[in-house]
């Protein structure tokens, strides 16, 4: 008997219009940070800075995922668990209540 995931799968039209999305405010920051009347050093701090949240964001995002699917794993044991002991308890044999 196999549970069906709980997960739902995400369109294409959703991962591209994320994808384009993702890429158009990347390259907006960045020409913002380049066209900036600022000096090299400025230039360079706010780079990094736009380079730490990105990967920041990532990181984030990837262990929002990993935990989610460690409790989807558990649900998943726990269900196992008590539906074995559900098929494994006889109601109509004497002496159980």
């Amino acid at each position: 008997m196999t549970t069906p995931s709980i997960q739902r799968p995400t369109t294409t039209a959703f991962f591209v219009q994320s994808a384009i999305s993702f890429g158009l405010s990347l390259v907006a920051v960045t020409v913002g940070i380049v066209k900036l009347p600022v000096g090299a050093w400025e230039r360079g701090f706010l780079g990094l800075g736009l380079i730490f949240v990105v990967s920041s964001a990532f990181t984030l995002a990837k262990c929002v995922r990993d935990r989610q699917e460690v409790e989807e794993v558990t649900n998943r044991v726990d269900k196992a668990r008590i539906d074995k002991l559900l098929i494994e308890q006889d109601v109509f044999k004497p002496g159980q209540v």
